[in-house]
């Protein structure tokens, strides 16, 4: 729209060429500039041969690391055993030298070791470029039990690991029918041993069981101390601990609460 000079008047003039379509032609160039649409550009022979170079390398450590035995399995080290062999544990183990290392299945390694008998826990790890490490923890023997080749040693959870000629010096005998995790008379014997105050338990012999509500101490010097079942055992011990001072060979704290002693 434009002022005619001659009269005064506003009059309609259509301006010369299309700046609105001009405009949008560049806006559509700046547009398919930003979203890429340049042609793409070719891979230099150098940029190609540095790729397949990558390729290979990555293929060839690959192959060394899991289909070749250069980092294979050259020693099997086992540690924390006492009561199981070291060769035990390796025969268990079951690891071929020479396999690679990084194949080594250490979950079904440990699974087979964990079936040893004395073991309670196993950890197998990796130590490069060729060492497998099997760390054993081994159970701890709380009492014994009386079986036809001597004696077997008891762990916290009833489980018999290990068989000896002769009763370990300071364990305690369990005396049940049936020792094992699944008797009750063995969990309820192992209970009260494990309640024991240190006063108690200097003086303890054996651990009778023949019923989970039957259980008596017999220490030393001939003295039995009845406890009946294996509950308020924590309050039962520190009661028979105080009367380890008075007379009598019998004391009985099956009843906690009126406790008393006998000859």
């Amino acid at each position: 729209m434009r002022l005619s000079r001659s009269t005064g008047e506003f009059k309609l003039v259509r301006p010369r060429g299309n700046p609105i379509g001009s405009s949008v032609r560049r806006l559509r160039r700046r547009w398919r500039s930003s979203r890429g649409d340049r042609p793409a550009r070719r891979l230099s022979p150098g940029a190609w041969l540095l790729a397949v170079l990558a390729v290979v390398i990555i293929g060839t450590c690959a192959w060394v690391l899991l289909g070749t035995s250069v980092l294979g399995v050259r020693q099997v080290r086992v540690t924390g055993t006492s009561v199981a062999a070291e060769s035990e544990v390796r025969a268990a183990a079951a690891v071929t030298l020479g396999t690679p290392l990084a194949r080594v299945d250490t979950d079904a390694v440990a699974a087979r070791v964990r079936a040893l008998a004395p073991v309670a826990s196993v950890e197998v790890g990796r130590s490069w470029p060729g060492t497998l490490v099997i760390a054993v923890t081994e159970r701890v023997g709380v009492a014994a039990v009386a079986v036809p080749a001597g004696f077997g040693v008891v762990d916290s959870g009833g489980f018999v690991f290990h068989t000896v000629p002769s009763r370990p010096a300071g364990v305690p005998l369990l005396k049940v029918t049936n020792p094992g995790p699944d008797d009750p008379s063995t969990r309820a014997g192992l209970r009260v041993l494990a309640a024991l105050t240190p006063a108690l338990r200097g003086q303890v012999a054996a651990v009778s069981a023949p019923a989970p509500s039957q259980v008596q101490l017999e220490l030393a010097g001939g003295r039995v101390v009845i406890w009946g079942d294996a509950e308020q055992s924590d309050l039962k011990a520190q009661v028979a601990t105080a009367l380890l001072g008075r007379p009598g060979k019998t004391i009985d704290v099956s009843a906690p609460d009126v406790a008393t002693t006998s000859s």
